[in-house]
């Protein structure tokens, strides 16, 4: 995929997408030293480019399911980042009610299944949306993120039998960032996971999740495919991950250097400002005047989620499945 065939009003939205995640999460980290944002995070910064390039070829009435490491795909499925800031900061304004927190980040009305902090649990249920829309009839496409952890969890095969026996229209997009939490993939996971889906008869594309326009354009063959009634695709999606597993993560596992090299060679938004520059589409003032736009909506977020109420006594008994006296 080419820059030249994006628009210049897509080219800015991808831009402003990217930089809205990256500088949502620096954000988040730095609001968890302050000890306001209750329970864990984690942070998907550096891998931008993976849920942009997706999100950007699905339409309004698809869907997508996440993992515990949801803000990145929230964001970029179209999700209000008030509402999520809010959710973060356990305000009755958030998506969920303030009750769900950083894992549970969710919202039906853009598409969001949730953010799931079971490893590969939205996978099935991913399959059931997928199954409702090819019962309905209807053209829409359903996307399953999942880590490289994913795929060492049984229900990941499952789900990939499931998809293809019933040929579901859905994408499943694994972003390989080499870690399961603190273990090396490479420890862990034996073999090719593209052999694995293709062992289910699953058609495999293998990207850098560091190029959009690369992410883009595999996930638009892969869209097409599940669309036009060809079934499901698996994108192995190859991320870097530049803060530890979770906000409290001492990251010793991976040396100073490797880290410094991972953040100067491999960050989405430099590349992509790189690329403009060398084609000439975006300008820097544009880029820049997009950073400051996204400084402020971020500022105006915190302030809002900081002055908000938190969930009433009576919040306590709704949303659950059992009836209280």
């Amino acid at each position: 995929m080419s820059a030249l065939q994006l628009s210049h009003d897509e080219l800015l939205k991808v831009y402003r997408t990217m930089r809205m995640i990256r500088r949502f999460e620096e954000r988040v980290m730095e609001e968890m030293a302050t000890g306001d944002i209750p329970g864990n995070t984690h942070l998907y910064a550096g891998q931008e480019a993976s849920a942009v390039g997706v999100c950007l070829q699905l339409e309004e009435g698809d869907y997508i399911s996440s993992t515990h490491r949801g803000h990145g795909h929230s964001i970029a499925k179209g999700v209000d980042i008030d509402s999520m800031m809010a959710e973060l900061f356990g305000r009755a304004s958030g998506t969920c009610g303030g009750k769900g927190g950083s894992m549970h980040i969710a919202d039906l009305r853009k598409g969001m299944l949730g953010a799931n902090g079971i490893v590969a649990a939205g996978a099935p249920i991913t399959c059931g949306a997928a199954l409702s829309m090819k019962v309905l009839g209807s053209r829409q496409v359903a996307v399953a993120f999942a880590g490289d952890g994913a795929m060492n969890e049984g229900v990941m095969s499952e789900s990939f039998n499931l998809a293809k026996i019933w040929n579901l229209p859905i994408v499943f997009v694994i972003e390989d960032n080499g870690f399961g939490e603190a273990t090396a993939n490479a420890a862990v996971s034996a073999g090719s996971f593209t052999r694995r889906a293709e062992s289910y008869d699953i058609p495999t594309l293998e990207v850098d999740g560091t190029d959009v326009f690369a992410v883009y354009s595999a996930a638009g063959e892969a869209v097409e495919r599940a669309r036009g009634g060809g079934g499901p695709t698996m994108l192995h999606v190859h991320v870097p991950r530049y803060y530890g597993h979770y906000s409290g993560d001492p990251d010793t596992y991976r040396t100073p250097e490797e880290k410094k090299a991972m953040r100067q060679e491999r960050d989405c938004l430099v590349s992509f400002r790189r690329r403009m520059k060398e084609v000439s589409l975006l300008g820097e003032a544009e880029l820049d005047a997009v950073d400051q736009e996204v400084e402020a909506a971020i500022d105006q977020a915190v302030a809002a989620a900081r002055a908000a109420p938190f969930p009433p006594l009576s919040a306590l008994t709704s949303d659950v499945y059992v009836k209280y006296l």
